[in-house]
């Protein structure tokens, strides 16, 4: 099975087992890290703001319009911004690092 590195808000690294297909989001919040994902991952409130590790942005799909809109309305960003909901996991994403992003 493949692994997603996240470090939480508190700074603790967790290996989470990923099933291919399902949204990141989802993952995240099936192993209680600490996401929400309030709207549920219909990409509306950004409550599952998530920062990827700078090696790993090329690796993922461009995020769409509708997620930038999303992200703007936080007030702060990293360069390396994205919404778990909109990033479906493959296992070609297998070691992917990410960091919870602080609660707006």
């Amino acid at each position: 099975m493949a692994i997603l590195n996240v470090i939480d808000r508190d700074g603790r690294p967790h290996e989470l087992e990923a099933v291919e297909g399902w949204w990141v989001m989802e993952i995240l919040r099936d192993y209680k890290v600490g996401i929400e994902g309030v709207c549920g991952g219909s990409c509306d409130c950004a409550t599952c703001h998530v920062v990827v590790a700078p090696e790993w942005t090329g690796r993922l799909p461009e995020p769409r319009a509708e997620e930038i809109d999303a992200l703007d309305t936080l007030p702060l960003i990293e360069p390396t911004s994205r919404l778990s909901c909109q990033i479906i996991w493959s296992d070609d994403l297998d070691g992917l690092t990410l960091t919870l992003a602080e609660a707006a």
